[in-house]
């Protein structure tokens, strides 16, 4: 087996050429506080309002409060696992909720439409509903 210097420099130069194509290039911060479902973290200066991020013990949360010297970081989950000095990473992702066609404004508005729509014509629910109202109105006096 013949090696040459030729081919040796080859593959240390291709080796070199990519190098740095692999790292992973992520933004943390450091937890300085946690408490009630919040966490205090410095360091995460490009981090958006809404974006997700994550704990290194592998919990959620979502960035809320961003201050000049640090963000307020709503946990989802428990915050047990979140001690102080814990390092805490972008995800570059905004938190996204899904709406199914039962949350639409849509269908909400037809629903309500159709709700005093049924009040109206039903007389005994209508008097039911003044009558509560008056009785309210007078105890409030």
């Amino acid at each position: 087996m013949d090696i040459r210097a030729a081919e040796i420099s080859a593959i240390l130069k291709e080796q070199i050429q990519n190098f740095g194509q692999e790292a992973e290039v992520s933004e943390v911060g450091q937890v300085l506080s946690v408490g009630d479902g919040i966490a205090r973290v410095y360091g995460l200066d490009n981090v958006q309002a809404g974006e997700m991020v994550e704990f290194e013990s592998g919990v959620k949360g979502m960035a809320l409060n961003l201050e000049q010297d640090n963000v307020g970081i709503v946990i989802f989950g428990t915050d047990r696992e979140i001690k102080e000095g814990q390092t805490v990473k972008r995800t570059r992702a905004i938190v996204e909720v899904p709406v199914g066609k039962g949350c639409s404004a849509a269908s909400s508005t037809r629903s309500a439409t159709r709700s005093m729509a049924r009040a109206r014509s039903s007389p005994t629910t209508r008097r039911a509903w003044t009558s509560k109202r008056r009785a309210s109105f007078r105890a409030n006096r």
